[in-house]
């Protein structure tokens, strides 16, 4: 007999710029972790013993962030050391994938309880230093056409026609809402403030968003892909052979309508009914579905839009029936390509904001935006809702949420 996977709470760090000036270089992914983990059950209350598993989204396992980081995790935080911890990698989905197996754990009725999000500590642990097959095994990279993701999003810009005009355009939109937003103080309901060991607020809020630009400023930047396309190591030529239908790439993304490199963590706490009940809790919101899908590994991005179809066809819902979207703004052109794919209404899109604007903390992001989308269903008073994000080597990931 299934069961219904619901959200009782969800928190997050805010975001900090993932470079070594940025305000959370000094604290490490385990600490990260540990803080939202604890700041999770200190807001709720719940009983630790009752929780089955952290799973824990986590991209560069590696150094510091290797050895099974939700476990460490576990360990470093105020949690009963009963909680066991597991770490998952599905790229930038890999927040919003935890959320989804923790989820089908409940459904299932393998567990009652589990603690989902992520982290991503890219100014201590880069992105990139796991290596990866795809990228150094030239079999393999010559089988799949690999790519790097920037020359993915200036392939899918051209494909779809978006020029350079558009995604300027759609980046300063996303720092304008997010300033906005951030003003308004519509992320304070999830977003705790950060201190250092002697007790002092390092960070309490995402400090990457410049609500200023405009598209003079945007316009000032160089494409930051052109070079590794046309000269060294020349990968228009891989993409051009893959797309031969293509004259040649248009290379429009540079620095600021791609998503900033961050640092952060955000943790989701689901359950069924059984474990709010036991607790003291009210759930937030119903877990409708969840899906994943692959796709072509070069133009890579493009996984929002068929893991939308996959999850809408699974619940016979169509894209009028969800209230709100949250597309993870890896790159300007991804968002405009599930926009007008679908017709979707810029005033139902993003509209805190997103990547561009307030950094992608990669293991993190998927846990929250879907965090950033129940506390605007909320807030604006809607029922329904869809999160999802595009994925390294071709893949999609994408949730529906219900409100209760």
């Amino acid at each position: 007999m299934p069961h219904d996977a619901y959200i009782y709470d969800t928190t997050r760090t805010p975001r900090g710029k993932g470079k070594k000036d940025g305000s959370l270089h000094e604290v490490s992914a385990v600490r990260l972790s540990s803080e939202v983990l604890n700041q999770l059950q200190a807001r709720s209350g719940f009983d630790s013993k009752d929780v089955d598993d952290v799973i824990w989204g986590n991209v560069s396992q590696v150094g510091e962030q290797g050895g099974c980081l939700a476990r460490s995790a576990v360990l470093y935080s105020d949690l009963d050391e009963s909680v066991a911890g597991v770490s998952v990698n599905r790229f930038c989905a890999s927040g919003l994938e935890a959320v989804n197996m923790a989820a089908g754990q409940v459904m299932g009725g393998m567990g009652n309880a589990y603690i989902a999000g992520g982290v991503e500590s890219m100014s201590r642990v880069p992105m990139g230093s796991d290596g990866g097959a795809i990228a150094v095994d030239p079999t393999l990279a010559m089988k799949a056409y690999f790519v790097p993701q920037g020359i993915s999003s200036d392939i899918i810009a051209t494909k779809y026609g978006f020029s350079r005009d558009m995604c300027d355009e759609y980046a300063v939109e996303s720092q304008r809402r997010a300033a906005v937003s951030q003003k308004e103080g519509r992320f304070d309901k999830s977003v705790f403030g950060l201190s250092d060991q002697n007790g002092i607020e390092i960070l309490n809020h995402d400090e990457m968003v410049r609500g200023e630009t405009d598209m003079q400023t945007l316009g000032s930047l160089n494409p930051s892909f052109k070079a590794q396309g046309e000269v060294m190591p020349g990968f228009d030529a891989i993409a051009l052979l893959k797309y031969p239908e293509l004259e040649k790439i248009n290379h429009v993304h540079h620095a600021g309508n791609s998503s900033g490199i961050a640092d952060g963590a955000a943790a989701i706490l689901i359950g069924n009914k059984e474990f709010g009940e036991k607790n003291g809790l009210q759930p937030r919101a119903r877990i409708r579905a969840t899906a994943k899908i692959g796709t072509d590994p070069t133009i890579m991005l493009t996984g929002p839009v068929p893991v939308t179809e996959r999850i809408l066809e699974r619940t016979g819902m169509n894209i009028g029936d969800i209230d709100l979207f949250e597309v993870n703004e890896a790159f300007a052109s991804v968002v405009l390509r599930f926009q007008t794919h679908f017709n979707v209404d810029h005033d139902k899109l993003n509209v805190n904001g997103g990547a561009i604007a307030m950094g992608h903390p990669l293991g993190a992001t998927g846990a929250v935006i879907l965090g950033t989308l129940l506390d605007e269903m909320e807030r604006s008073n809607k029922e329904t809702g869809l999160a999802t994000l595009c994925i390294g080597s071709g893949m999609g990931a994408a949730t529906i949420l219900e409100r209760v």
